[in-house]
């Protein structure tokens, strides 16, 4: 794992986040942050509100607080305001049109026209072609759709569409659930290209040992509030489990 310089600004920012649902606090008062080339893991129990709390930067659910991107003040009240400042999600679904290939799914909703305002299929294949060559050389799968392929052949799909659109600030939910140690090797290694590039990652994921191999630093969250964040090399498996399980900073006596 490469360090990261967290001298400068952030590159996220969200202070004093809060989500309610009628009366129930969803995120209470949460801050969390992430810096150029970082992966932030947030972890907690279903419910525990960090898929919530990242809805609110994706631009899914509105909340109170406040969102600096490179430490200037935004609004993101929906999707598009959060595409607007280079923020990109991959869902745990992918939201892949299974029917479509690569090249397709790559440019849904966003295809390249020739100058007579025609679909340019030969353009955005090879820009697919290009981008996928970056990520995943041995992906040649560029004409069957996406149901056809595996697992981790999707991700790629999802993360070159989310990388050729300038993300700057990526979102990824449990990229590597239900993927076998084959392919979940292939995301570790899509990630840290990702942070070679200066992206910074949320990651939001339930398993203790995916965040301690992929992320430097993680987020705690239990019942909407924040436990807290520790630096992965300082932290064991066990202070990560306690955190979620009990609330507890490692080596505190309380919460």
């Amino acid at each position: 794992m490469t360090m990261v310089d967290r001298s400068g600004t952030p590159l996220v920012q969200m202070r004093d986040i809060s989500v309610a649902f009628g009366g129930v606090k969803a995120v209470d008062h949460v801050s969390v942050d992430l810096y150029p080339g970082e992966v932030v893991g947030l972890l907690g129990h279903n419910g525990a509100g960090k898929s919530t709390l990242i809805k609110v930067l994706s631009g899914a659910y509105q909340g109170t607080g406040e969102i600096l991107i490179d430490g200037k003040p935004v609004e993101i009240t929906n999707p598009r305001d959060a595409r607007a400042n280079n923020i990109e999600t991959i869902y745990q679904t992918l939201a892949l049109a299974d029917n479509l290939d690569a090249t397709s799914n790559l440019f849904l909703g966003r295809e390249l026209v020739t100058p007579m305002g025609l679909v340019d299929d030969a353009a955005m294949e090879a820009e697919c072609r290009k981008i996928m060559g970056q990520l995943n050389p041995n992906f040649q799968k560029f004409h069957e759709p996406v149901s056809a392929l595996s697992g981790g052949q999707r991700q790629s799909v999802a993360i070159a569409r989310a990388v050729y659109f300038n993300a700057r600030i990526l979102i990824m939910d449990e990229p590597t659930a239900a993927l076998g140690p084959h392919e979940t090797q292939m995301v570790a290694e899509l990630i840290q290209q990702l942070k070679a590039q200066g992206i910074g990652i949320f990651l939001i994921d339930h398993d203790v040992h995916s965040v301690m191999e992929l992320c430097d630093r993680a987020s705690v969250m239990k019942n909407g509030q924040l436990v807290g964040t520790v630096n992965i090399p300082d932290v064991t498996d066990d202070d990560l489990l306690s955190m979620i399980i009990l609330g507890k900073m490692p080596g505190a006596s309380a919460a």
